[in-house]
């Protein structure tokens, strides 16, 4: 029997060169999650937002994707909270 996905993830994160790269993507990950809550919640779709920015879905498609390792701008994420109804707040911890 296969093991399910958290059970591989649990064991495959034991392994601590697995264990930094997972650490050292999650904020990505993170980020780009928390972009996609906020569209759904905004009810647009990727068409919808992408008009509102003025730019191309496939922009929004390649911004949201977990697979596209890009880093977007700051004013693109400033004109992403901002279509979607929120206001961008950066802080350290």
């Amino acid at each position: 029997m296969r093991p399910s996905f958290e059970e591989f993830k649990k064991q495959a994160l034991q392994n601590p060169n697995v264990k930094k790269e997972y650490d050292r993507l999650a904020p990505e990950y993170e980020l780009k999650l928390k972009l996609i809550k906020m569209r759904k919640k905004a009810n647009l779709t990727q068409e919808e937002l992408a008009a509102k920015m003025n730019t191309k879905r496939s922009n929004i498609s390649r911004l949201e994707s977990l697979s596209y390792s890009s880093s977007p701008k700051l004013s693109t994420l400033v004109a992403y909270a901002e279509a979607t109804g929120h206001k961008l707040q950066l802080s350290f911890i």
